[in-house]
């Protein structure tokens, strides 16, 4: 048997012992696709915020010097995924840290602006924040918003996620690439346009052009497997994080972590898991491991753009 060194991925995210979400999400999920997950936590919960209580510690006095060490161990890392931030505070040294492994040749940061959805910001993000992410979003090589993060960023007033048509997306996408990110992947949309129909879900997906040209845009329907769970956006995060780092095509990717997240959601539904408990994805990290690069669940492409 032929054995290869998995690469690495710093995983910046927070960590709920209970509730499947953020970090006790993205540790099984990156390792089942054969990448190395090193986990940076940004605050620590009981169980996730959507239950009646929770206990929680923010991290953000020892985010820095927990970097650092790995800065003074020269330890290099083959990509960065940065999901959910506390604090303000938290961006500044993430953002060293970003830059300082650039300088070691990190080729992949993916950002998961957590701030919001359905329209508002989550109760801890304030306007402040809000703002430095978008210097965060400046160093990403792949986004992964929301409808209601994604107007956030660009100062985008926001509508229903059945509201929006193919054209308003790529201007979306165009503030985006802007900022930086080469790669997008918008979420939370509904089947409202091409032929997807209103039981599906929608991808945007906008990639610029090595050539220079106009960014490529697509838009993936998924057939709806209920009403999204609570942690969803943190398992496709995730693998689109661990393909990146693998050099898996990205639009292919987004279908897989569509395909993966219809599976799951499905199965969660018929077995009667309560929502905020997330969904049953132990049940299929199989179908991570060494997954070609296909969807796992059929979908369609209703629009797309050279």
């Amino acid at each position: 048997m032929k054995y290869q060194i998995p690469p690495k991925i710093a995983v910046i995210n927070s960590f709920a012992g209970y509730g499947r979400c953020s970090m006790t999400e993205a540790l099984p999920i990156i390792s089942a696709m054969r990448v190395q997950a090193c986990p940076v936590p940004t605050a620590i919960f009981s169980n996730h915020t959507g239950f009646s209580s929770h206990f929680g510690m923010d991290f953000t006095e020892q985010l820095e010097e927990y970097l650092a060490q790995w800065t003074r161990l020269g330890i290099a890392f083959d990509g960065i995924y940065c999901g959910f931030l506390g604090q303000e505070g938290q961006v500044l040294p993430i953002a060293s840290f970003i830059l300082e492994q650039r300088k070691k040749g990190c080729p992949i940061v993916v950002i998961d602006p957590v701030m919001g959805d359905h329209g508002k910001t989550y109760k801890t993000v304030t306007p402040a924040h809000c703002r430095a992410l978008k210097d965060l979003v400046a160093l990403a090589d792949i986004v992964t918003p929301n409808l209601t993060e994604a107007c956030l960023l660009t100062q985008t007033p926001y509508r229903d996620a059945n509201l929006w048509e193919a054209d308003d997306l790529q201007k979306l996408c165009a503030s985006l690439h802007a900022m930086g990110p080469k790669k997008i992947a918008v979420t939370g949309l509904q089947g409202s346009f091409g032929d997807g129909g209103p039981e599906s879900f929608l991808n945007f997906i906008s990639q610029q052009s090595p050539s220079g040209g106009p960014p490529k845009t697509a838009c993936l329907h998924t057939p709806s497997a209920g009403p999204s769970r609570h942690g969803t956006g943190d398992i496709f995060a995730s693998i689109l994080a661990a393909d990146a780092v693998r050099q898996r095509d990205f639009y292919t990717s987004v279908q897989k972590a569509a395909g993966f997240l219809h599976t799951c959601i499905q199965a969660s539904n018929a077995l009667k898991i309560p929502e905020k408990d997330g969904v049953c994805f132990e049940n299929f990290l199989h179908m991570l491991e060494d997954a070609p690069n296909t969807p796992l669940t059929p979908a369609s492409c209703s629009h797309t753009r050279e």
